[in-house]
């Protein structure tokens, strides 16, 4: 088994840390999060069973702090490659984006198979832990109609109505039936669309690359 080199015990246990949540990012490529198991986890990791244990209880317990771990990199990669004049239409349609992207990249099952795997407690928490992207999206939509424009919808209702559409593709994208792309376009087109979007801008903004990438690319 790899030693990990720290000058501390505690800088060797958040190596240790680390090292367990990259594994259950590297098996959920492969497995779904429902898929993994905490002795596949601690494969991956090259650390025992008891190790594990030591750092996370149970599967709600590491699925919990990997879930946290994922939303605070949605937000710090929302928040990175926008540029600060964007648009409400644009960062809704890179928000969509990059929820799709996340969807292909850490498979999970739906939010109703999730809670009846995690239990009422755990699957409470959980939800606590993605609450920022909810109330990210929240607010790009209250810019948007405060700008003018969106329509003046309620943002509340509307923001989960955006999360609904979005999840309805992680079963097409999960299976290779649809692209991140084409998904995109589907959602965000409709979804602005629908919030009254002129069709120039809708053209524009879902097929384009959020402008900060695009920049990186060039």
């Amino acid at each position: 088994m790899p030693k990990i080199s720290a000058p501390t015990i505690a800088a060797h246990r958040a190596q240790t840390r680390e090292r367990i949540l990259e594994a259950v990012a590297t098996l959920t490529r492969t497995q779904g999060i429902d898929g993994i198991s905490m002795t596949d986890v601690a494969a991956e990791a090259g650390i025992t069973r008891t190790a594990l244990y030591n750092y996370f209880p149970d599967k709600a317990a590491l699925l919990l702090a990997f879930t946290e771990q994922v939303t605070h990199g949605f937000v710090d990669r929302y928040s990175q490659e926008l540029p600060s004049d964007a648009s409400a239409a644009e960062r809704l349609s890179a928000f969509v984006r990059f929820q799709l992207e996340g969807i292909a990249e850490h498979p999970h099952p739906a939010a109703a198979e999730l809670g009846a795997s995690l239990g009422p407690d755990a699957y409470q928490a959980l939800a606590d832990h993605v609450a920022p992207m909810q109330r990210l999206l929240v607010q790009i939509l209250r810019d948007g109609v405060e700008a003018g424009e969106f329509a003046d919808f309620p943002v509340e209702a509307t923001a989960r109505l955006v999360l609904t559409m979005i999840g309805a593709q992680r079963v097409p994208l999960v299976r290779g039936e649809v692209s991140i792309a084409e998904a995109h376009v589907l959602v965000s087109a409709f979804t602005l669309r629908a919030l009254g979007v002129t069709e120039d801008k809708v053209q524009r903004y879902v097929s384009a690359t959020p402008r900060a990438t695009t920049e990186r690319e060039e």
